[in-house]
């Protein structure tokens, strides 16, 4: 088996893959993507850091690759879906980074509340400013943490040390579960009206980019310190140099930008209250060495015995076990992504009703896609690996039931997700032993392919809704590929499950719910 090792990994890493039996390594620390792609196809497995894109034309050249290591945190330079696709299994090294990514953004925050950069620089000039650089204590102060993952409740730990009151906003997290951390879980709004420092430790998606604004800044107190060692987009740097030089915000220190580098004419640059840092997040000798030896036992375990572990595009399961349940993991996740872009993510407990065949084998890899899917709109790097733990993390109660006997399909997955505000229920089938469907939804029954770009549609049950809802898809140059119709009564309400070939536009969505008998709708990707 040939590994290619991009981006220079940690000897460490690299010396466990050559002492494994029958493997052979190669290092390419400095190799451009025309190279790269030239020499690929000989390869079983990729590890990369940052630097090193992999990408769709890259991945199809890999015609022998069966796994990609990441040796960090973040995908975003590997193609997932690509990979996905091409059956390669995509495994990062989330853990490593978890302890020194928080210890960074620690000493951001003790750098804001006592100007030490900026201490430095004025010392080395020859100036003996004192007086100027008058600090604060964070004894008695309110951080505000937004998102309570891995890494925002390793801070959240660190900083109570410091004697700080700890406010957290984070969508699926317990208020029972954050009380264990010692922490107050309340809304957005009030955390960004209470908080003395504001920390960012949330993915970056639709939904949170650009979350700290304009409008956030105006609900803030007067005199906040903003941190973000997550990802760059989560604050809007036009509006938070508008914030500094307004003077409503003290001071921000940033270790991750909208573009990296980022630009010398980024007009935070100029500003003497913000510190930065070039994304030094993970950047310890321990992170490295942690990354490199845990991606390299990762892919060894799965090359020489078919092991799982640190997947982001697949459960830990073995490859025997694979072979048998791999049509049900595909549909469990289809299941959990689609309720959970429809339903809400205020998730608090999902219980999991198996049903027929699918009883016969192990279903707690099942569960963890179905989790991964109903948690992942929302909280980055879930996955079918780690979805359980997440849950747990977060005081979601997780349940199974397993019936032996057959109901309406010889195998039926049944998911009832519970928020603060709704139930829902959805379920789920194969068809042929390997075709998933989605045939029933909150009680209104439908043989649906969930695949690709979907709407979810409730409407009413009267001539001419769905006529006149394909007409406005139609007039928005959109073409339809399949349509699925449930109802309960004739004449009472239904709902409609329309896969179409590409997304509505935000507009467009607007617009929807106008027309005649619709009530609600929402695009889910699945």
């Amino acid at each position: 088996m040939h590994i290619l090792v991009c981006d220079g990994l940690a000897q460490a890493g690299v010396e466990k893959l050559r002492a494994t039996h029958g493997v052979t390594v190669d290092e390419q620390p400095s190799i451009v993507a025309g190279d790269l792609a030239e020499i690929i196809a000989g390869y079983d497995a990729l590890i990369v850091r940052s630097k090193t894109k992999v990408t769709a034309d890259l991945i199809e050249r890999a015609t022998a690759l069966r796994v990609i290591g990441r040796a960090g945190t973040g995908v975003d330079n590997i193609d997932v879906k690509a990979a996905t696709r091409r059956g390669i299994v995509v495994m990062n090294a989330a853990a490593g980074n978890t302890v020194t990514t928080a210890e960074h953004t620690m000493a951001m925050l003790l750098s804001l509340a006592r100007q030490i950069p900026q201490a430095v620089s004025s010392t080395k000039a020859g100036r003996w400013e004192k007086k100027k650089f008058l600090g604060m204590e964070l004894m008695g102060k309110t951080l505000g943490i937004v998102g309570l993952g891995r890494i925002g409740a390793t801070v959240a730990q660190r900083a109570r040390a410091f004697g700080m009151n700890i406010l957290a906003f984070d969508p699926y997290f317990t208020k029972e579960a954050a009380k264990e951390l010692g922490v107050e879980v309340t809304t957005l709004d009030e955390l960004l009206a209470r908080s003395d420092f504001i920390t960012m430790h949330t993915p970056l998606t639709d939904q949170t980019r650009g979350l700290i604004g304009a409008a956030a800044i105006d609900k803030m107190k007067p005199g906040v310190r903003l941190i973000n060692c997550a990802r760059g987009g989560l604050i809007d740097e036009a509006a938070l140099a508008d914030g500094v030089r307004s003077g409503k915000i003290a001071g921000a220190a940033l270790d991750v930008f909208e573009r990296e580098p980022t630009p010398s004419d980024n007009p935070l640059l100029a500003l003497d209250q913000v510190i930065t840092t070039p994304h030094l997040g993970a950047s310890t000798t321990e992170a490295q060495l942690g990354v490199a030896t845990m991606i390299a036992e990762q892919v060894i375990d799965y090359l020489k015995h078919g092991t799982v572990r640190g997947a982001v595009n697949m459960p830990s399961v073995s490859a025997e076990l694979l072979s048998a349940i791999g049509p049900y993991i595909t549909l469990g996740l289809k299941i959990g992504l689609f309720q959970g872009q429809v339903f809400g993510h205020d998730l608090r407990e999902v219980a999991i009703e198996y049903s027929g065949e699918v009883t016969e084998h192990d279903v707690k890899p099942i569960t963890q896609a179905v989790l991964a899917g109903l948690l992942s709109p929302v909280i980055e790097r879930v996955n079918m690996v780690n979805a359980a733990i997440v849950a747990e993390e977060r005081g979601i109660k997780v349940s199974e039931s397993l019936s032996r006997r057959a109901r309406d399909f010889a195998s039926m997955i049944r998911v009832r997700a519970v928020t603060s505000e709704s139930d829902s229920e959805v379920a789920g089938a194969l068809f042929g032993r390997r075709d998933g469907r989605i045939v029933r939804i909150n009680g209104f029954s439908l043989e649906a392919i969930p695949k690709g770009h979907m709407l979810f549609v409730f409407n009413r049950d009267v001539p001419g809704v769905i006529g006149s809802i394909a007409t406005f898809i139609g007039n928005k140059g959109v073409n339809i590929g399949r349509l699925y119709l449930g109802r309960k009564k004739i004449g009472e309400s239904a709902v409609a499950l329309i896969q179409i070939d590409h997304s509505l536009s935000g507009e467009a969505l607007k617009e929807f719910p106008s027309l005649p008998g619709v009530i609600s709708v929402q695009q889910v990707e699945l």
